[in-house]
């Protein structure tokens, strides 16, 4: 009866004391126990009802990016999903191997930069930004980032993903990485950057619409990825599935472009070798 009460309640047993032999739980000490009150608030008793710290000069960019984005964008999302199986299954055949030969773990991002610059190169307008009256086309695939830290979002820029191995780009997102963790991040580290790409899913994020991350035109969101049931040719069966949404710029991009753009990115990730061979 203890067991089913800690079930139906959500109680994590481990952290019971239990007072029937041997430290045995009874549904005495769940009923005690939910019964108690919780303890004061520390951080009320020791800062007050309430707090006012300055913004840091950090917070106060990405705040001010953050809505010129909102206010001058016709700002649109699309969503689809991507089954992960075939990428999980690649990562957990050659990790071991990849890692003793380039001394880095091969991780998925790797594999939606590659899957996104095929798609830029398919869809041009997507890599674009306005000018005052004009498209600019970019012919470069300058790849932000975002990384949490404990200062705020920043958005380091891979640049020139198009001519680096998945090695490569692994090395140099571990390395921005870390430089934007141990606060040495430069300015030009931050700049430049064409498309972008978030990944809520490391956090828990079963789906989110991302925001544009200016001058760019689109951004592309990661999930968590989840064991969900899929009907395929006419069977049920289980698959890792992650929500991918892409937000874009509705002025230079129109929805067939964005939804295309985004399908084209969940082929690759579905059938991984065509990130090599470049169909």
């Amino acid at each position: 009866s203890a067991r089913k009460l800690a079930a139906e309640k959500n109680i994590n047993i481990n952290e019971i004391e239990g007072t029937g032999k041997n430290g045995l739980i009874l549904k005495g000490d769940l009923l005690e126990l939910m019964g108690s009150r919780p303890k004061p608030n520390t951080r009320k008793q020791t800062h007050g009802q309430e707090e006012r710290i300055k913004m840091t000069k950090l917070r106060l960019t990405i705040a001010k990016r953050l809505k010129e984005a909102q206010n001058n964008a016709a700002m649109l999302t699309t969503f689809n999903e991507v089954n992960m199986q075939e990428i999980i299954k690649m990562r957990k055949e050659h990790q071991e191997e990849f890692q003793k030969k380039y001394s880095i773990k091969l991780g998925f991002m790797s594999f939606f930069v590659k899957a996104c610059i095929v798609a830029l190169k398919n869809y041009p307008a997507v890599n674009a930004e306005i000018q005052n009256d004009e498209i600019v086309y970019k012919n470069y695939y300058n790849t932000s980032f975002a990384v949490g830290t404990d200062r705020g979002l920043v958005v380091p820029v891979l640049r020139n993903p198009d001519e680096m191995s998945f090695a490569d780009i692994e090395k140099n997102i571990f390395s921005l990485s870390e430089k934007a963790r141990n606060g040495k991040i430069t300015i030009e580290d931050l700049q430049g950057g064409t498309f972008t790409i978030t990944n809520g899913g490391i956090y828990g994020s079963m789906l989110s619409t991302p925001i544009l991350n200016p001058p760019q035109s689109a951004v592309l969101g990661m999930h968590n990825i989840i064991e969900r049931p899929i009907a395929e040719n006419g069977n049920i069966k289980i698959c890792p599935m992650m929500y991918l949404a892409l937000s874009y710029d509705h002025r230079i991009i129109d929805g067939k472009e964005a939804v295309s753009f985004l399908k084209n990115i969940k082929d690759c990730l579905e059938e991984p070798k065509r990130l090599f061979l470049n169909v």
